[in-house]
């Protein structure tokens, strides 16, 4: 019976190990194809700073291998990114036996919605919130002193950022989820609107420059994809029932 008990187990872990080696090979082939690109992906990333430099003015390394190391670690990072449907997939691949039919139609459309809105959220990052922080860092910087950001600490905060706005835009998956599981309800979460509002504009506050647009800039998507969110539960809670 012990041994019958431990097939199931063997089984889950070798089927695991299939998806995590899915998961590494496909983050490897696409790494090996950017890594040529490193640099070019650096200078791309590194746009909404050096569009703010003044004229002659340009990034610095401070350490010896950084000009080296750190776009590949850039590259690395780049590559996990655009492996996120695969990983998602993999998941969903182990995950999908255990559900019931009526549970995998409402999770595999989260899965997608959830990799374009975290693809969604990074984008707006970069078009829209770092040219605006950078505009403001940059007329404010006290007089003689010249602007020369270090490459690494570039690639750390921005990397902050992205995460930040990638898992921010998630909003509308964690209100599905809340509500599906029964931990709240779109009508609880109704009646806490102007809370939620000015929580947004709380976490606009962190999130951003301190002035009122880059703040306002960031509190209204997220409200609107609270909104999203509570629409999208009211369906999924109806599908629930049935």
């Amino acid at each position: 019976m012990a041994v019958q008990d431990t097939q199931p187990l063997i089984s889950h872990l070798i089927e695991l190990r299939k998806r995590l080696l899915n998961c590494i090979i496909t983050v490897l082939i696409i790494f090996l194809v950017l890594i040529y690109f490193s640099n070019d992906i650096y200078h791309f990333i590194a746009l909404p700073l050096i569009k703010q430099l003044p004229i002659g003015g340009n990034m610095i390394a401070t350490n010896v291998t950084s000009p080296f190391l750190t776009p590949i670690k850039l590259t690395v990072i780049v590559s996990i990114f655009i492996s996120i449907p695969m990983i998602l997939y993999q998941i969903w691949a182990f995950i999908a036996p255990a559900l019931y039919r009526h549970e995998r139609k409402l999770i595999m459309p989260l899965l997608l919605f959830s990799t374009f809105l975290f693809y969604l959220g990074i984008a707006f990052a970069y078009f829209i919130i770092l040219p605006l922080a950078f505009s403001f860092f940059s007329k404010t910087v006290p007089k003689d002193v010249t602007i020369a950001t270090d490459i690494t600490n570039y690639l750390d905060f921005v990397m902050t950022i992205f995460m930040a706005f990638g898992i921010a835009f998630e909003i509308p998956i964690a209100i599905v989820l809340l509500c599906w599981s029964g931990i709240t309800t779109p009508e609880n979460l109704k009646n806490k609107r102007s809370y939620i509002l000015i929580g947004t504009f709380i976490v606009g506050m962190l999130l951003t420059p301190p002035d009122i647009f880059s703040q306002t800039l960031l509190a209204i998507p997220m409200y609107c994809l609270f909104e999203v969110g509570l629409f999208f539960s009211y369906y999924y809670i109806t599908k629930k029932k049935y």
